[in-house]
């Protein structure tokens, strides 16, 4: 069934900021292109979990433009006005080693027009390249301050070495937008690529210092560490057959979303982190176990909650 678009007019419940892009995926079984780009994803997983959802990036005005406009309308996510302003779309060339892990080469202009939100979302996402990469990460970081105290602001660095620059710069870039975020996820690759020699929990506590409110670090098949300056837990993960790892993390970030969502009053209680860890491992867990950046619809999560 077709998801029905919000208007963009109408207010969403989350508003993602950040590059869509082609994924051109090689592996033994031959090509084939996907829309993705980590942001993308996440908008476009949680139209799957029936999130009001919109995304403000830079595509081009091309049949792969085209295509990133279609995949997103067709789980009800808005892409926001502005967004078409490239001419030409982003790729990714994804090569699938034989585990299932991928590899990427870029072909990317990240930029953004300077603006205003039209008003304040529950929450804020953004993440990946589009906080790294000039000129438009410059834009993000105004939208960021602009939101903040406003809404909830949720991050994932989800790094990808090939675009940044030097360690000390990329390190110095990612410290300034903590502050501003009320939620940090990264995956076991970042955190040991951000900071060699700290143990994930180290990482965590020096993310709350920085001033992040809840900071998570997923771990693959060990799980996910999940922290707050007073609670420290570690959620299983949930076993899959895996077909490739493509959007698993993206996947998981639009459940932890979710969640977030839906925690009610509890605040970030150790039951309500337990949960919202358990749901969001669940959502990666279907992802990996079918080709692609395909994530859940609410149906298929709730479905794999109650077995």
């Amino acid at each position: 069934m077709t998801a029905t678009p919000t208007s963009a007019s109408e207010p969403l419940d989350v508003v993602v900021v950040g590059e869509a892009l082609i994924d051109i995926v090689e592996s033994s079984d031959g090509q084939i292109e996907y829309p993705g780009g980590s942001p993308a994803n996440v908008a476009y997983g949680l139209g799957r979990l029936d999130v009001k959802a919109g995304l403000l990036t830079a595509i081009g005005r091309d049949q792969r433009g085209d295509a990133i406009a279609a995949h997103l309308q067709g789980a009800g996510v808005v892409l926001l006005p502005g967004s078409k302003s490239l001419g030409k779309t982003a790729t990714a060339t994804a090569r699938i080693a034989a585990d299932g892990s991928a590899e990427y080469t870029f072909e990317i202009d990240w930029a953004l027009a300077p603006l205003a939100l039209p008003y304040a979302p529950r929450i804020l996402h953004t993440g990946s390249i589009a906080t790294f990469l000039e000129p438009g990460a410059s834009v993000v970081r105004s939208l960021l301050e602009q939101a903040q105290g406003g809404c909830m602001i949720t991050y994932d660095p989800n790094i990808r070495v090939d675009l940044l620059g030097s360690h000390h710069e990329a390190l110095s870039l990612f410290e300034e937008l903590v502050p501003l975020t009320d939620v940090v996820k990264m995956s076991a690759h970042d955190a040991r690529w951000l900071y060699p020699g700290k143990g994930f929990e180290d990482t965590a506590n020096h993310l709350l210092a920085l001033g992040t409110g809840l900071a998570v670090v997923t771990q693959g098949s060990s799980g996910s560490l999940m922290a707050t300056r007073h609670i420290q837990l570690t959620v299983p993960a949930i076993p899959s057959n895996v077909a490739d790892t493509i959007g698993a993390g993206d996947s998981y970030m639009s459940a932890l979303i979710m969640g977030l969502l839906l925690r009610g009053s509890d605040g970030l209680a150790p039951t309500v982190l337990e949960r919202i860890g358990t749901t969001a491992s669940m959502a990666a867990s279907i992802t990996v176990g079918r080709p692609g950046a395909n994530p859940p619809t609410h149906r298929e999560l709730l479905a794999g909650m109650a077995r």
